[in-house]
């Protein structure tokens, strides 16, 4: 598990080297695709994959009832922040080899960058 941890924590540098500003409207609009599989909204629930509602800070394969994470998730480690979001959105399948993610990706920094500031916007506000 420590490999990958290193390669994640190396792919995250060349990929967030080059991340932009996001902006959530422009993310809300290159996020539909996402819809075939998650559902951001708080109490919608899971579809074919996990709510990501309240995403961020929250650890991987871990969203509560949803019984289909590939065993890749299960055993990752992580918490999901912005930075290693947008490292899983340009490669999934690169990022965590073994994961059932049908998405080949968003190529393009700014839509990934969009994208993740969409997803800021379905979180719990922060408590001081």
């Amino acid at each position: 598990m420590k490999g990958v941890f290193l390669v994640l924590l190396m792919l995250s540098f060349s990929v967030n080297a080059e991340m932009p500003v996001g902006d959530a409207e422009r993310g809300r609009l290159k996020f539909g695709p996402c819809r075939t599989c998650h559902y951001p909204e708080q109490g919608v629930g899971h579809n074919n994959g996990p709510s990501l509602w309240n995403i961020f800070n929250l650890r991987v394969g871990s969203q509560p009832g949803f019984d289909y994470y590939s065993d890749a998730l299960k055993q990752a480690d992580f918490v999901w922040t912005p930075e290693l979001m947008n490292v899983w959105l340009a490669d999934p399948k690169r990022f965590l080899p073994g994961n059932m993610m049908m998405s080949l990706g968003i190529e393009d920094a700014q839509d990934r960058a969009d994208v993740i500031e969409y997803l800021k916007t379905f979180s719990e506000p922060e408590t001081p």
